[in-house]
């Protein structure tokens, strides 16, 4: 089946944590989403590094992986000419490598929607250059 949705760190993030204030919305996105959703190496990294080494949460993550919900797509050489210009195009935000991989591969997979915390960011972000992204959970 193919993505639909974007993953982003902070919305794994606090779907993994349950004492994180966004948990409740991202929980109820993740439930209204169709699965699987799609994410990069780059936002698995980000997410590890976050989570740290609490055996407990590093298990939670990997279940989480584990069941089919997230699909890691490929960034390669061929992708990075298109990164480095994103990055530079918003170094006013500063963009970070793992959201350069999730816009590049909106415009690449052509899809529009993103779960994610960072609604700032990805509200100024741009689909190759124009289309605006569909946020979810959104504001509350």
């Amino acid at each position: 089946m193919r993505p639909e949705v974007l993953a982003d760190t902070g919305f794994l993030l606090a779907l993994l944590d349950r004492s994180d204030r966004r948990h409740p919305a991202c929980v109820r996105a993740f439930d209204e989403l169709r699965l699987p959703l799609a994410t990069t190496a780059a936002v698995l990294a980000e997410l590890f590094h976050l989570v740290g080494d609490d055996a407990r949460e590093v298990a939670s993550t990997w279940r989480l992986l584990r069941s089919g919900a997230i699909a890691v797509l490929p960034i390669d050489d061929a992708d990075l000419a298109e990164l480095d210009a994103l990055m530079h195009r918003y170094a006013d935000r500063p963009m970070d490598f793992a959201d350069a991989t999730l816009v590049h591969l909106a415009a690449r997979e052509n899809i529009t929607t993103v779960a994610t915390v960072d609604n700032d960011d990805f509200e100024t972000y741009r689909i190759g250059a124009r289309r605006r992204f569909h946020v979810v959970p959104g504001r509350r």
